[in-house]
């Protein structure tokens, strides 16, 4: 505890991912509490007021319509973290349990798994997705499949690596020797000391997974309007550039900011959960 105390304390960079990501979680959550408009997070329009650029009554401006910038940013990280936990909660389970079972077990399972992975690693994420997505409605369920489907075999190839290491390590030559199943050598013996890794990749993940929901949406096969989404709101600004900067800049922004967060966090984990 102390250990972990002193690298979260004695470093700078930790304590700004820190503050980032508490800030990203603390805005989606309190987002109807915090939000100046929160009806703006709708199907709304103000006409009357909108393009108006940052000011006393509208922090970060107006779109088009007349909607509050700031309030739909707000919402639109509850979009994207929401995005990011449930890919999250279903793309390492299948890649670990892939590479545990081609990893340990070996042989055919071995060949056979580990094709289908590199199958789906020789295709970029972004086109694996975009070719799913292409073929299927533009809805926020479709996209977290689509995310999900280009996610497990990064899981699948670290856990592999790790397993054929730690294999032939005594712990699981006396787990064999005693009778274990392979079940039990897999989950209960290999699998504890891939968690380390496993989890510092999720923190990591995370950044990246908006990075692609927020492409996706960009390109107009992501989160549909009148959900506000990060990439949806830069690629709707982009249209009203130079005049309306702040349609981009500060979804652009807010995009940043998590991403940037996340990853720091990413390395401080890193350092916790894999000391040298």
């Amino acid at each position: 505890m102390r250990r972990t105390v002193a690298i979260l304390t004695g470093n700078p960079l930790s304590l700004l991912g820190m503050g980032l990501v508490s800030f990203v979680i603390l805005a989606a959550a309190l987002a109807d509490v915090i939000a100046p408009y929160p009806g703006h997070a709708g199907a709304v329009v103000d006409f009357a007021n909108a393009n108006r650029p940052p000011g006393a009554d509208y922090w970060l401006g107006t779109d088009v319509v007349g909607r509050d910038v700031l309030s739909r940013i707000l919402y639109a990280y509850r979009v994207a973290l929401g995005l990011g936990l449930v890919v999250l909660s279903i793309a390492p389970p299948i890649g670990v349990a892939v590479g545990l079972m081609a990893g340990y077990i070996g042989g055919w399972t071995d060949y056979v798994l580990m094709r289908i992975t590199e199958v789906f690693l020789s295709i970029p994420p972004l086109v694996l997705a975009l070719a799913i997505m292409g073929v299927m409605e533009p809805t926020l369920l479709n996209a977290m499949l689509a995310v999900t489907a280009m996610w497990w075999p990064w899981y699948a190839r670290l856990v592999y690596n790790i397993t054929r290491g730690e294999k032939v390590e005594g712990y699981v030559l006396a787990a064999e020797i005693i009778g274990a199943s392979k079940a039990h050598v897999m989950f209960r013996e290999i699998l504890p000391n891939c968690v380390p890794a496993i989890v510092t990749k999720m923190t990591l993940d995370v950044g990246f997974v908006i990075i692609i929901a927020s492409s996706l949406s960009f390109l107009g096969l992501g989160v549909q309007a009148p959900t506000p989404d990060l990439g949806s709101m830069v690629s709707e600004g982009t249209r009203y550039l130079p005049d309306s900067w702040w349609l981009t800049v500060f979804p652009g922004l807010a995009i940043l900011v998590a991403v940037f967060g996340f990853n720091l966090i990413g390395d401080v984990l890193r350092d916790v959960l894999e000391p040298d």
